[in-house]
C-alpha cells in the first residue's frame, strides 16, 4: 500500500471505529463531509486511496457510506462558507485534510468530529491544546513537517555540499508556515546559509520570484509544506528546472509532476513525513 493511502485509511478508521456506529441509526446513512484545502482536481488521487480504505473496512460509498464534497470551487477564502454548508447538510462527520481546512471547521462547529487525515503540528498552529489532551472535537494525524523543515535543508547541503544561498519557497498566510520557516532558519545558522525567502500569495507571484532566485543567485530550493504550494507543484517544479536549482520537498507528488525529469546538475529530493496520531477527542 503506497503512503497515502495508508494515511487515507488510517484517517477512515479512525472515522469508522469512533463515529459511524454511534450515527447509525435504523434507515440512516451515515454522512461524511469533505473539506479539502484546495481544488479536488490536483487532489482526485488522495480521495480515491481515501474511497478505497473506506472499502477496505466495509463501507462503500452510495450503499451504508455517503461521502458530501462541497459544492462550487474550492479555494481559500471560500472555506469557512464551505464547512458552514457541511454543518447546514448534518453530515456525521467532517475530514477536513490541512490546517486551513481543520481551522475553517472548527469556527462552524463544536459538536461534529472533525478528523483529519494529514495536517503539520496541531499544538503550534493551536488547533489543539496538546497531544495528550488534545479536547475540543479535532482528531486524526500529523506529519510534524517543522521538525522535518531543518533534516531537509541538512540534507540539501549534503547534495550540494558548496551551496551558501538557499531560496525557501512559501505562502506566508498558511498558519503552518512561521514553525517551519523558523525550524529553516535555526539549520540555516548552524550551517552558515543564507535564506531568500520567496513568498506567494497568488499564481501570478511564482514567475516574479523565481527570477529573484535567478537573480540574487540561490544555489537551491526548499518549498514549505502548503495546500498552495502542493497545488501549484507542477508549475513550481517546471520553474525550478527553468532556473536550474538543486530542489527538495515533502511530497511525493512533486517528483512525480516532474521533478525526477531533470539534466544531472540539478537533484530533486522528496523527504518522507514523520506520523503521529493524538487521542480521540
Amino acid at each position: 500500500m503506497k503512503k497515502k493511502q495508508v494515511l487515507f485509511a488510517l484517517a477512515t478508521f479512525i472515522v469508522a471505529s469512533f463515529h459511524l456506529a454511534d450515527a447509525q441509526q435504523p434507515g440512516k446513512i451515515p454522512r461524511i463531509g469533505i473539506l479539502p484545502p484546495g481544488p479536488i482536481s490536483e487532489r482526485v488521487h488522495l480521495w480515491e486511496a481515501f474511497r478505497q480504505g473506506l472499502r477496505e473496512l466495509g463501507y462503500v460509498e452510495g450503499q451504508n457510506i455517503i461521502l458530501v464534497f462541497p459544492s462550487g470551487e474550492v479555494k481559500p477564502e471560500r472555506l469557512h462558507d464551505l464547512a458552514a454548508e457541511l454543518v447546514s447538510l448534518k453530515v456525521d462527520v467532517i475530514v477536513a485534510a490541512a490546517v486551513v481546512a481543520v481551522q475553517a471547521a472548527k469556527e462552524v462547529t463544536k459538536t461534529i468530529p472533525i478528523v483529519t487525515p494529514i495536517i503539520s503540528d496541531p499544538v503550534e498552529t493551536r488547533l489543539v491544546a496538546s497531544l495528550a489532551r488534545p479536547g475540543g472535537n479535532i482528531t486524526g494525524l500529523s506529519y510534524m513537517s517543522s521538525d522535518l523543515s531543518g533534516k531537509r535543508l541538512e540534507l540539501l547541503r549534503e547534495v550540494v555540499p558548496r551551496m551558501s544561498r538557499v531560496a525557501v519557497l512559501s505562502n506566508p498566510a498558511a498558519p503552518g508556515v512561521p514553525v517551519q520557516m523558523r525550524e529553516t532558519k535555526q539549520a540555516a545558522q548552524a550551517l552558515g546559509i543564507q535564506l531568500q525567502r520567496l513568498e506567494v500569495r497568488s499564481p501570478d507571484d511564482f514567475e516574479r520570484v523565481f527570477q529573484a532566485a535567478t537573480k540574487e543567485r540561490a544555489g537551491a530550493l526548499i518549498a514549505l509544506d502548503d495546500p498552495f504550494v502542493f497545488t501549484h507543484r507542477t508549475r513550481i517544479v517546471k520553474l525550478a528546472a527553468k532556473s536550474r536549482l538543486p530542489e527538495i520537498y515533502g511530497f511525493r507528488e512533486f517528483v512525480e509532476a516532474g521533478a525526477s525529469c531533470r539534466t544531472r546538475r540539478t537533484f530533486p529530493i522528496c523527504t518522507g513525513a514523520l506520523l503521529l496520531t493524538w487521542t480521540k477527542y
